[in-house]
């Protein structure tokens, strides 16, 4: 069998018809719960805070879909938190620093490649578990990130920086507009390229996809270093709203990364995974955030919330592969 028999029909993609109905599924429960809050709560379709929604669920849109890839491949990335608020730090210092603007954010993303590269090297060459090798790094970015700040924060005072994730473009927070700007790109990658094609195969049959001509290592690079480019994006995001690089920052947003890419309709066991769906999962949690809070509902019961929902749909992804098989 050639690579040629992964490109053509039988590669192991989702089904296109299924796909695009689930996602509607998960469009038509977000304005549902937009309906349901804006009946509620008088503050909820205030402009002031729509925009704060999108600005919320954008970054976390973005992780979700850097942590789609590898699951795909049936893989995890624990780190993408953890490398948001490490490379939060790092552009406040190369920017503190005097690293002009365009170079710093270029070196922040290439940190994001390298620590991606780290993990993928650590999975195929060391042989080491997807969790183990991603945990490490989220313990070690952590601590990395404190001895360079002095367990302190990092201003940034660059105001062209500063100024960007506050800024608006057709009325729409340019944050979300970097939600477009990696999804169309993602949706194109995954779906309409080869190398998409080769996640699925990954994911769906790591053996046969290697005897079918697949590059088993390098497709695991390529979703590796993808998901932690992302991570680093979203940490140039993040910086540029809140103004200082922080090592603690971002803390469990690896959980809402791979909750929003479940609730997407990404399987955990590889195989299945859209970039819409991922994209959909992340405002859908966003939204029950924003609400609870405008509701004054504890916070903890967000959490609650959110484990539940992740227990159903993986429950129903298990029926499912018990179904098709």
């Amino acid at each position: 069998m050639s690579v040629e028999t992964v490109e053509g029909s039988a590669a192991p993609t989702p089904k296109r018809g299924v796909s695009i109905l689930f996602g509607l599924t998960l469009l038509g429960l977000l304005l549902a719960l937009w309906l349901a809050l804006g009946l509620a709560t008088n503050a909820f379709w205030t402009p002031n805070n729509i925009s704060n929604l999108l600005r919320q669920g954008a970054m976390t849109a973005i992780l979700a879909v850097g942590q789609t890839f590898v699951i795909i491949t049936a893989g995890i990335d624990l780190s993408v938190g953890a490398v948001v608020g490490f490379t939060s730090v790092i552009v406040a210092w190369l920017l503190a620093a005097g690293v002009p603007l365009w170079l710093a954010v270029i070196a922040t993303l290439l940190i994001g490649v390298l620590i991606g590269v780290f993990h993928a090297f650590g999975i195929v060459r060391m042989g080491l578990p997807p969790f183990i090798i991603t945990l490490a790094t989220l313990t070690s970015l952590r601590g990395i990130g404190l001895l360079i700040t002095n367990g302190s924060t990092i201003s940034i005072t660059n105001e062209a920086f500063t100024n960007f994730s506050r800024a608006d473009f057709l009325g729409v927070p340019s944050l979300f507009w970097m939600v477009i700007v990696v999804a169309i790109p993602a949706y194109v990658f995954l779906h309409l390229s080869r190398f998409g094609r080769y996640l699925f195969a990954v994911g769906s049959n790591r053996e046969a996809a290697r005897l079918s001509g697949v590059n088993v290592d390098r497709t695991i690079y390529l979703a590796y270093v993808l998901s932690s480019t992302c991570a680093a994006f979203v940490g140039l995001l993040l910086a540029s709203r809140i103004g200082i690089g922080n090592a603690t920052q971002a803390e469990g947003w690896e959980l809402q990364a791979i909750a929003s890419s479940v609730i997407g309709g990404t399987s955990l066991f590889g195989a299945v995974g859209s970039v819409h769906g991922p994209l959909l999962g992340a405002f859908i949690l966003a939204t029950i955030n924003n609400g609870a809070n405008l509701l004054n509902v504890n916070s903890f019961w967000q959490r609650i919330i959110t484990g539940l929902l992740i227990i159903v749909i993986v429950y129903f992804d298990q029926l499912r592969r018990r179904g098709s098989r």
